[in-house]
């Protein structure tokens, strides 16, 4: 049973090797959001893993602690986000709408 909690732990950690490249390297910010969001899945699954190994459940609240937070910030930056590009647009002149302004208010 020993070799499963082995082979178990060398996953996680090459996942978060492998996550936290992605977190420095990633071309955006999205990618850098979803890949902290990917560590707290992972530490959230080297906790589980570890409460089966010592069979000592009081790791448990840090679970569903981990659980909130990823759930929290997820949700926050999905609503917040602001796009990579929104500091690049050239100002122009306002649209304006193509309605005439005479009899019915009608599109030319």
């Amino acid at each position: 049973m020993t070799a499963v909690f082995l082979v178990t732990g060398v996953i996680l950690v090459t996942a978060a090797f492998l996550t936290t490249y992605r977190l420095l390297v990633g071309p955006n910010t999205l990618d850098r959001v979803v890949a902290v969001d990917a560590l707290v899945a992972i530490a959230m699954g080297g906790l589980a893993v570890w409460a089966a190994f010592s069979r000592n459940s009081s790791v448990i609240p840090g679970v569903v602690a981990l659980s909130l937070i990823g759930f929290v910030g997820s949700t926050s930056v999905a609503r917040f986000r602001v796009p990579d590009d929104a500091g690049t647009a050239q100002a122009g002149p306002p649209e304006t709408p193509d309605i005439d302004p005479g009899f019915g208010g009608e599109r030319r």
